[in-house]
């Protein structure tokens, strides 16, 4: 088996080497081939200096890639990814509050059948107020509406096999979103308690406007996982309950008109319901649109409606990508 761990950068340069030395202590106890992936993103320190000089230090190990502008953690996770070998990868954040000590940990829980361990940062060592309360408010929006339950979707230490990252591609900021798309195509998702320390130096790039950012995500998660292969049930399904909104709101108005002698035209539901009739078939035709522009995104990148976690009997491997 060979262990990738990509580590983000971002304007980390004390906390580098501590970090790279805390790694190599941890895994060269483990019989296993590892790498090691920095991904600088557009750091205005000197943390990309301190990185060459790693990688040259180690030119077996360690891997550094750098953005030429600050593209967001996402970004460098997906990059680190894309370049990584390994069977099993790790993510992990630069700025020691994460212990390298806590990965043959998450390791061992892979090797029980799991295909994602997440971190849960049981003992958090940050600002109660400003990163605690508000990260426990977003963890529980998120386990309650994807139905994936997790404490702490925030703690980058997580372990992944290779696969369970498969069939989803990341942008914006969708990391913290990788065990639901994870559990979408079938992966077995569990979490451990890891150790956190306190920032030892620099300071932290997240503040309150964070949870904000991770709220308006959800919405666009919620409808990736429920809706991107049958977008018509969503603007079809809209579109039909204000059309017969806009329908129950006329059969009122003709009744109070029959038996009452009240003038339609003269009540302002008459333009609501006729505004509700437009824009709900304007609903089900944009629901027909973006039917169209699903097959097409599907069926051009010949991407399956299904996921595959093993197969026998083929003639030439037990499993099929």
């Amino acid at each position: 088996m060979k262990l990738s761990i990509i580590i983000p950068v971002f304007n980390e340069k004390d906390s580098l080497k501590p970090l790279q030395e805390s790694i190599r202590k941890t895994l060269v106890l483990l019989d296993l081939d590892w790498e090691v992936i920095f991904v600088d993103d557009g750091s205005r320190d000197q943390s990309l200096t301190v990185l060459r000089q790693l990688a040259e230090h180690d030119r077996e190990h360690i891997r550094v890639i750098s953005f030429r502008r600050n593209f967001g953690q996402t970004a460098a996770i997906a990059a680190g990814i894309d370049h990584s070998e390994g069977d099993t990868i790790v993510l992990l954040d630069a700025d020691l509050q994460n212990d390298p000590a806590d990965i043959p940990n998450l390791i061992a829980k892979l090797e029980e059948g799991y295909d994602l361990v997440s971190g849960w940062r049981k003992d958090r060592r940050d600002n109660v107020y400003t990163r605690n309360l508000p990260s426990t408010i977003a963890n529980w929006i998120i386990s309650t509406t994807t139905g994936v339950r997790l404490h702490d979707y925030g703690c980058t230490l997580k372990a992944y096999r290779r696969d369970a990252l498969e069939g989803f591609r990341l942008y914006g900021e969708m990391h913290r979103f990788i065990p639901v798309f994870a559990h979408s195509i079938g992966s077995k998702i569990t979490e451990i308690p890891v150790r956190h320390h306190a920032r030892k130096f620099g300071r932290t790039n997240y503040g309150l406007e964070r949870t904000l950012k991770v709220i308006l995500d959800l919405f666009t998660v919620l409808f990736l996982l429920n809706y991107a292969s049958k977008p018509v049930r969503l603007f079809g399904g809209t579109g039909l309950f204000l059309m017969m909104t806009s329908s129950l709101i006329l059969v009122t108005l003709l009744i109070r008109r029959i038996f009452f002698m009240v003038s339609v035209l003269g009540s302002p539901f008459f333009q609501l319901s006729i505004m509700f009739f437009i824009l709900g078939f304007q609903s089900v035709l944009l629901g027909m649109i973006a039917e169209l522009l699903a097959r097409t995104y599907y069926e051009s990148q010949r991407k399956t409606a299904y996921t595959i976690r093993e197969s026998i009997g083929f003639g030439k491997d037990d499993s099929l990508d």
